[in-house]
């Protein structure tokens, strides 16, 4: 069956940095676009940073350019999400996803099509 875990979340103090990693499988991954979302509590799940089934493309939300980078592997069917310079706001479950449609990166939720259960980022001040 088709399965998104992630990893790599933890509790860091501001400055911090930790690599997120999203594991595929029971899909074809490499005609996936793969989106990296997070929610905290009490608000919306919100972008952050996806890449295309290619690699060729990629897009971040505002807040987190420059200091986040997304990668995937298409042969080891992952995709990682390296976290520089943690803020306190960026504390949430992140979420990573797949989606199938073809064209522009999709940012909203909505149209993606399997995610995975979560991996919980706390940073500290």
């Amino acid at each position: 069956q088709v399965q998104l875990v992630e990893s790599g979340g933890g509790l860091v103090q501001a400055g911090a940095s930790l690599r997120l990693s999203c594991a595929a499988s029971g899909f074809t991954f490499s005609s996936y676009d793969i989106g990296w979302f997070r929610q905290a509590p009490g608000k919306e799940r919100e972008f952050v940073a996806a890449i295309m089934r290619s690699g060729s493309n990629i897009n971040y939300v505002d807040s987190v350019k420059g200091r986040f980078t997304i990668s995937r592997d298409n042969a080891k069917n992952t995709v990682s999400l390296q976290m520089n310079s943690l803020k306190p706001e960026y504390s949430a479950v992140y979420f990573c996803a797949a989606d199938r449609t073809s064209g522009p990166i999709a940012t909203m939720p909505g149209k993606y099509d399997y995610w995975g259960q979560g991996t919980q980022v706390t940073v500290s001040s």
